[in-house]
């Protein structure tokens, strides 16, 4: 009963991980935020555009039927000529269905014509449900034109036909979405519980004073290079992996993966380093972990497109370091988009960045001015017992 009782003691003294306010803190989460997130089955409707360049009343009558699919919703029009991938790489939509002209005068002539349909295959499992409400749309539409109204019977063979694309994971393999997700959640994960506690540490072992008086911003952040390069190998070891024993296709420029992965690590630290800061100890610094790696995770499109979001959530996910990741991982692995694809959105991040060093500079210079306030006081304080001293031996 002793060990008890000194283990209840300890988890509630503060000297450790903060564990009965994470738990806690992680049910809340997980059942409040979740809930209002997916509330009024958001996830159902998938954002589609639709390249309409036939613009009659016949296509103006099929985008009505996929706009009122629950599993999809049109979010624009465009009656002019599009490649697919600029909409996917701004995540702009889940698929991009085309109508090409004269779909109307084919229609009624009872002539085969085909509506084409691109899907970003980068999760498997967001275009299955499109697939099946296109077909079933078809199949219908077949089906009135056959007088047989009010059919389901998608196999029907009518002059309406599907031509499908997957433009990006064609294969639809798994290690291009799931199982990389994983791998750099979890990295970024544990990245982060062995720095996060650096500031206490040196706080500690009193190391902290010194830098704070004689050093800068990056005499801190530079120690974060030893765990950047230890997760930069990891990273590469995982790829390696999964490329010989699974089916990882690597679309893009390695190299340009590599040079944006040293800003994503880098940010990461930085995020990791502000956020332990005032902790009493590494081991209640870990704990701060949860506030800033698994929200980018469950809102960044690993556990679901982002898409399937509000559009104020997809923008508040952009808080959250893995939000970009996963959006390097889909556009340069997945995608093979080039540093030029996705310039909007590395400038964006350069943005971020740049902020989070902002404000890892103002933690900085914020605690060498209390500490050199602390110590004026100490001083003060020191002459002042000195004085009251000379005055007691009078």
């Amino acid at each position: 009963m002793n060990s008890l009782k000194d283990e209840v003691k300890f988890l509630f003294s503060g000297q450790g991980m903060p564990y009965e306010k994470v738990c806690i803190m992680v049910a809340m989460i997980v059942t409040i935020f979740i809930s209002v997130l997916l509330n009024g089955n958001i996830a159902k409707d998938a954002d589609v555009v639709v390249v309409d360049l036939d613009n009659s009343a016949y296509t103006h009558e099929l985008i009505n039927k996929i706009d009122a699919s629950e599993y999809m919703k049109v979010t624009a029009v465009l009656n002019m000529a599009i490649d697919p991938k600029d909409l996917f790489y701004q995540d702009r939509a889940v698929a991009v269905i085309y109508f090409p002209r004269g779909l109307e005068k084919d229609h009624y002539t009872g002539a085969a014509t085909n509506i084409g349909i691109f899907y970003d295959n980068t999760n498997t499992a967001q275009t299955g449900d499109i697939k099946a409400a296109m077909n079933e749309i078809v199949g219908l539409d077949n089906a009135a034109t056959q007088g047989d109204v009010g059919s389901t019977n998608d196999s029907l063979k009518g002059e309406l036909q599907l031509a499908a694309r997957n433009l990006f994971n064609p294969q639809g393999s798994t290690s291009n979405g799931e199982t990389l997700g994983f791998l750099f959640f979890f990295g970024s994960m544990f990245f982060t519980f062995a720095t996060i506690g650096m500031i206490p540490r040196l706080r500690l072992t009193h190391q902290l004073d010194e830098i704070l008086l004689h050093g800068t911003p990056w005499d801190l952040a530079v120690r974060l290079l030893p765990y950047g390069g230890c997760l930069l190998v990891s990273w590469m070891v995982g790829m390696a992996v999964l490329r010989i024993w699974g089916d990882l296709i690597f679309s893009g420029s390695l190299m340009t993966f590599l040079l944006i992965q040293m800003f994503y690590i880098f940010v990461t630290g930085m995020l990791s380093l502000i956020f332990g800061w005032t902790a009493a100890n590494p081991g209640i610094a870990s704990s701060r972990m949860i506030i800033f790696i698994p929200g980018g995770f469950i809102l960044g499109g690993m556990t679901g497109p982002t898409t399937f979001y509000a559009p104020w959530v997809v923008c508040f996910s952009h808080v959250f370091p893995l939000t970009w990741e996963f959006h390097f991982q889909r556009d340069i692995i997945a995608r093979g988009a080039t540093l030029g694809d996705i310039s909007q959105v590395f400038g964006s991040f350069l943005v971020y960045m740049g902020i989070v060093g902002i404000l890892f500079c103002i933690r900085f210079y914020t605690a060498r001015k209390a500490l050199l306030r602390h110590r004026e006081q100490e001083t003060n304080r020191k002459n002042q017992l000195q004085e009251l001293a000379a005055d007691t031996g009078r």
